[in-house]
């Protein structure tokens, strides 16, 4: 890793983002990063869904959008039951 550049907590909500949109083939990278930065706003509270995060992104995924919601969601559900362990 480059001298500089800080990693999120492991229990941050960005990390549980990037993490939940790993899965997700994509076009290009910056596609995936788009994707997590809106499932972040999610998080957060700023936008009422995952459906409507992938709506907003417009990322080119190489799956229809309820595939992406079904596996985001899941990993999101994945990481909030190992983090009550």
């Amino acid at each position: 890793m480059p001298t500089g550049i800080k990693q999120w907590p492991d229990d941050s909500l960005e990390r549980r983002a990037y993490r939940a949109v790993e899965d997700i083939p994509v076009v290009e990278v910056n596609d995936r990063n788009r994707l997590g930065y809106h499932v972040f706003l999610f998080l957060k509270g700023e936008l009422p869904s995952v459906d409507e995060a992938i709506h907003v992104a417009q990322a080119r995924m190489l799956v229809d959008d309820a595939e992406a919601a079904r596996r985001i969601t899941n990993a999101l559900e994945a990481g909030e039951s190992s983090e009550a362990v």
